[in-house]
């Protein structure tokens, strides 16, 4: 059971009323992680802003859903959330579990998860072998800061849904239940 309010409909104020419209207009429900974040509607309001600005990058949609990060951060709801919308954007069932864990079959993604990774294990400050090696594997500047971008937007779903204890409101996927 969740530990915030995931705000329903009725109560919700007239600010995150709209961005509820929004966001039902969209992809046709409000995932409970919305619902949290409207407690404070500005919050909603940033979370869907970034993401919405990160579409607009370089990166497509299933690259930026490649790079969720919930494996290393332990998020279940997100590990649920970003394989249910990979596997809507086609991706292959055994490649949404090899994201999770920061491996893909595609040399740029590998690149792109690796720094990830690295980006989530070593809290931001990641070496200098970590970007010679996302140099070398054929990322440019821009990359590495789209790359971070994505993860950040990433760890901060994560631990408000680690906070909230967000009820999974998409198929289950444990991070327990992926191999590293």
């Amino acid at each position: 059971m969740a530990r915030i309010t995931q705000v329903s409909d009725t109560a919700a104020t007239p600010e995150a009323s709209a961005l509820f419209s929004a966001i039902k207009g969209k992809i046709g429900m409000v995932p409970n992680l919305y619902r949290v974040a409207a407690n404070q509607p500005s919050v909603l309001a940033a979370m869907l802003g970034l993401n919405e600005t990160l579409s607009g990058g370089a990166f497509d949609g299933r690259t930026r859903e490649a790079i969720a990060v919930a494996g290393a951060n332990t998020c279940d709801y997100c590990a649920s959330a970003h394989s249910a919308i990979s596997a809507g954007l086609k991706v292959a069932p055994e490649a949404v579990k090899d994201h999770l864990v920061g491996r893909s079959d595609d040399p740029r993604t590998a690149a792109i998860l690796k720094l990830s990774v690295s980006i989530v294990s070593a809290q931001g400050k990641v070496s200098d072998a970590d970007l010679a090696a996302a140099r070398a594997a054929g990322l440019s500047e821009a990359d590495i800061v789209e790359t971070l971008a994505n993860v950040v937007a990433n760890i901060f779903t994560n631990y408000l849904n680690h906070v909230a204890d967000t009820d999974i409101d998409f198929p289950v996927v444990t991070t327990g239940q992926v191999a590293a």
